[in-house]
């Protein structure tokens, strides 16, 4: 199913796949240059479909408008809010919120996880700063986090490795950015932390 929502920057658009007697809702968004079709974001999608997840692929307003550009931080996270308050409301009804998404969605996902009442939130290749600058870290868009969160980073990725910390587990993989050398490997860490998330 595939949505169109209104946000204050714009139409964004969700895929929502339902899951028959679903537990919980995992809403993901994508990357800042990339989209849902990502293989980790895929993978992600159907693991939580096996366990009895409804998900939904969230494509920002600048994607489905055609830009390739990000919008601004507070844009990113007032159509994102917006959208997951429809989806709680609509689609995904009375559903726990899992949050998440790679790279630059797991950032929006965590600076938004109190407000959207994220039980869990699920970062796939979180970029702990710019390659090569070390120095300008978001850790404490991490720290942010109260929910449960998982970390999924590939061991090359030239964006920095977050640490673990209470609440935080992070699983290195092998591979990059993008997380598409050890789909394997991403798959059996996202159901182990969603089952261990929702017994």
């Amino acid at each position: 199913m595939e949505l169109e929502l209104d946000t204050p920057h714009g139409a964004a658009r969700a895929h929502v796949d339902p899951a028959d007697d679903a537990r919980a809702a995992l809403v993901l968004g994508h990357g800042a240059g990339g989209g849902v079709a990502a293989r980790d974001l895929v993978a992600a999608k159907q693991v939580a479909l096996s366990e009895g997840v409804a998900v939904a692929l969230v494509e920002q307003p600048y994607r489905v408008a055609g830009r390739r550009s990000p919008a601004p931080a507070p844009q990113l996270d007032a159509a994102w809010t917006a959208v997951v308050a429809q989806l709680l409301d609509g689609a995904l009804r009375a559903l726990p919120l899992i949050a998440g998404g790679r790279s630059a969605g797991a950032r929006v996902a965590c600076r938004t996880a109190a407000d959207t009442g994220a039980v869990g939130v699920l970062c796939l290749a979180f970029p702990l700063h710019p390659p090569g600058r070390p120095e300008k870290t978001r850790h404490a868009e991490l720290d942010a986090v109260a929910a449960p969160v998982l970390v999924v980073q590939g061991t090359s990725d030239p964006f920095g490795m977050p640490s673990a910390g209470p609440g935080r587990q992070v699983v290195a993989i092998r591979g990059n950015h993008s997380l598409s050398s050890d789909v394997e490997a991403l798959s059996d860490a996202v159901r182990a932390w969603l089952q261990g998330l929702l017994p």
